[in-house]
């Protein structure tokens, strides 16, 4: 079985929650016989850095893309690709066309991209299988709105190519909607009754969280040395809202000498980056603030750091999962989310982990000192959710019904086509 697989961005310098999932999901497959063949749009200047998805053996396709947006300039450009921009490209269909003994066409990203793979999927006859990551019905609405209207300025030319390709029926016409979130599935199933729709959750290999890294992250980290470890994982953006914490951080530190809070993540979002810096250098607080910058997936340091941690913190606005709180029961350490969706789905609060509004910051301060002074219920609760990793969220498993979904699809799509052929 051949698949292929439509990213919108895959830089590996910008690694984040999706990039794992994804890898992983083409780990799983290839242990079940599918070939994962990935389309993404070339990178510019980053030709000489590795590639984790190639490293593993995945076939890695660059196709020529462009933001179709006439009048804003080259830094508003990038910064539309970092949120989520439509792109458009004209040699993707061709590309996808061309492509020998294709089984099933999987889009990773809405919009023209998205609605390409379905043009494609139908004229060859084959499933089309588009799985949602970030979430579009289960959003805050302030993030609704700016996905739905995202460039304030300029002349987006690209709409014509949407309407030719009917980008806007990609989701009413795909085979199935996959997506991580029972709640985002629920909406869709409102929306689309007789429609298949998947909740597939996201692996997690314990054996990787298992293995002792702790001294890969005290010799990259030295200044984290004797200081108790407030961790949070993910891309610098305002989505994840290290700002958030970063607003916590003198009552923090003031309520728990010895502590340093730990950002681990590549910045997607460069005015956000300097904001951040910013605010840290107002607060006075840099010499217990570390930036790690982004970790390559699986990288001893950033596991290290998860095992090292006293607890994460996952501060987001939104997450339609939280494969990091997976990953940090893995390596046996305990969580602490804002209450979105995702981390609502995963944590039972008080049993193993912690759930705060971000609209009462006093909820949080108050499992964090329970948490921070009490490492017998750390300990417990770290097992908790570890023994949940372990029963539910096996990587291979996982990728083994998602195998199962492109076998039945496959099977459909021939019975309806040999009708037509008789």
């Amino acid at each position: 079985m051949r698949t292929i697989h439509l990213l919108r961005k895959y830089n590996p310098r910008e690694w984040g929650g999706t990039e794992t999932a994804i890898q992983r999901l083409f780990e799983g497959l290839r242990h079940h016989g599918v070939t994962s063949i990935v389309y993404s749009p070339r990178l510019d200047g980053d030709s000489q850095v590795a590639d984790p998805l190639k490293s593993a053996g995945c076939q890695v396709k660059r196709f020529r893309a462009s933001v179709p947006v006439w009048g804003i300039s080259r830094d508003e450009k990038r910064q539309l690709v970092s949120v989520g921009g439509n792109l458009m490209s004209f040699d993707l269909l061709p590309s996808l066309w061309l492509q020998k003994e294709v089984s099933v066409i999987h889009t990773h990203t809405l919009g023209r991209i998205g609605a390409i793979g379905r043009t494609v999927a139908r004229c060859r006859h084959v499933p089309l299988v588009v799985t949602i990551h970030g979430g579009v019905l289960d959003l805050p609405q302030k993030m609704k709105d700016a996905f739905e209207h995202p460039v304030r300025k300029g002349w987006e030319w690209g709409r014509l190519f949407g309407l030719l390709f009917r980008s806007h029926a990609l989701l009413e016409e795909a085979d199935a909607i996959v997506t991580c979130n029972p709640r985002e599935a629920a909406l869709w199933q409102e929306r689309f009754p007789s429609k298949r729709i998947v909740v597939q959750h996201h692996g997690v290999p314990m054996e990787l969280y298992q293995k002792d890294q702790r001294a890969a992250a005290r010799a990259a980290f030295p200044q984290l040395a004797n200081r108790r470890i407030l961790l949070s994982v993910g891309r610098l953006d305002p989505v994840k809202n290290q700002a958030w914490l970063i607003e916590q951080a003198p009552m923090i530190l003031r309520e728990h000498p010895g502590t340093v809070l730990v950002f681990a993540g590549a910045c997607t979002d460069e005015a956000y980056g300097k904001t951040l810096a910013k605010r840290i250098k107002e607060l006075r607080i840099g010499d217990q603030v570390v930036l790690t910058g982004g970790l390559p997936p699986g990288d001893a340091r950033l596991v290290g750091l998860l095992q090292q941690a006293e607890v994460l913190v996952l501060p987001s606005v939104s997450e339609t999962f939280g494969l990091v709180l997976l990953e940090a029961w893995a390596a046996g350490t305990t969580v602490i989310a804002s209450r979105t969706s995702g981390a609502s789905a995963l944590i039972i609060n008080a049993f193993n982990g912690w759930l705060f509004d971000l609209e009462q910051p006093g909820i949080f301060h108050e499992a964090l000192g329970r948490t921070l002074t009490d490492a017998g219920l750390r300990k417990e609760q770290a097992a908790h959710g570890a023994a949940l990793v372990a029963a539910a969220y096996n990587n291979d498993v996982l990728a083994g019904r998602m195998k199962e979904l492109y076998e039945l699809l496959i099977e459909e799509k021939q019975n309806a086509i040999r009708p037509s052929a008789r």
